[in-house]
């Protein structure tokens, strides 16, 4: 059985079957789409001494404050307490948390992203050296590739946990939108690199030390606004829909098809060719972008001389599509 795109991305009145599979498929885009997430903090973010936001920018800021520290606890990590483990305590703190205003069912899916997060975190070694070595090269790819990675999660309806938990956590009391509650959390905590100790990378260039403590929040800044970008590009084209009007005798045929094929509703309207003054049926459909070829291929074989038109949608919502918000 082939899955559809569309069940990935907002499945709707599908079969239990093609729920389960559609499901697991969900869980493995989980899993697996976090590891590229997990290469960039440990080859890119980690050995530049970034500080991004979210939870991953809180355990990296740990993970250079006790750099040293505990050299016989974690030898591996050059005394230092690894990404992983704060990542898996904080997160477990807050799903906790979550679990009991939110709601359990919100958290199984952070479970499995959480859990994920962590294996991978504790399995990718952390380079000496990133594997870009221009850290505006490193800020700018390394957050589109995390962000690339982050948005495959979302689009499986997953979560990587961290301060997406606190943000459904606050929104659940208070009237705050959660963008605005995830940009403070971003904000807060990238600044706070201006007050952790330079690498020894950013001393060796020299030069005035609060000039090179604003220069490194920078850094933290460009990885923020390109992991942002990639996950806004990612999500848009996941998520764009077209609207097609079908004009064709064999109206039927041609809804049918796209019914049982597709898997998408279909209206016909009536309509009067001015012209001919003949009445006419009009299919109308509205579809997710890689489905327009289903549909195309269907009117081409049953009616290729059909009349059709496409038009990109700015957003669809409802059934089968992306769930009404209003905050």
């Amino acid at each position: 059985m082939m899955l559809r795109y569309s069940s990935f991305v907002n499945p709707h009145n599908v079969e239990p079957h093609q729920s389960r599979v559609r499901t697991i498929f969900e869980y493995l885009v989980i899993i697996f789409g976090i590891f590229p997430m997990a290469l960039m903090v440990n080859w890119v973010l980690l050995p530049h001494s970034f500080v991004g936001g979210g939870l991953t920018g809180i355990c990296s800021a740990i993970y250079y404050l006790t750099n040293g520290l505990l050299p016989s606890v974690f030898p591996e990590y050059g005394g230092a307490i690894p990404v992983w483990l704060t990542t898996f305590v904080f997160n477990t703190i807050l799903l906790l948390i979550a679990g009991f205003t939110v709601g359990w069912r919100f958290c199984i899916r952070t479970m499995v992203g959480v859990a994920a997060i962590t294996f991978w975190y504790r399995v990718i070694p952390i380079l000496p050296e990133p594997i870009i070595a221009d850290p505006w090269l490193g800020a700018i790819i390394g957050g589109f590739v995390f962000g690339l990675s982050l948005g495959c999660v979302l689009a499986a309806n997953g979560s990587s946990g961290g301060t997406d938990i606190v943000a459904m956590i606050v929104n659940h009391y208070h009237n705050i939108s959660l963008g605005n509650i995830m940009l403070a959390c971003d904000v807060l905590i990238i600044a706070s690199a201006f007050f952790l100790p330079l690498p020894e990378s950013m001393r060796a260039e020299g030069g005035n030390h609060t000039y090179l403590q604003i220069k490194r929040v920078l850094y933290g800044v460009a990885m923020t606004i390109s992991y942002t970008v990639a996950v806004d590009w990612l999500m848009a084209r996941l998520h764009r829909s077209v609207h097609f009007l079908i004009y064709s005798s064999k109206y039927d045929e041609i809804a049918t098809a796209i019914n049982t094929t597709v898997n998408r509703g279909v209206t016909v309207l009536d309509g009067t060719g001015w012209y001919s003054k003949k009445s006419v049926k009009v299919i109308s459909v509205l579809v997710r972008k890689p489905e327009s070829r289903l549909v195309l291929n269907i009117v081409h074989d049953l009616d290729p001389s059909a009349l059709v038109s496409i038009a990109d949608v700015g957003g669809v919502f409802g059934s089968g599509f992306d769930k009404i918000k209003v905050k």
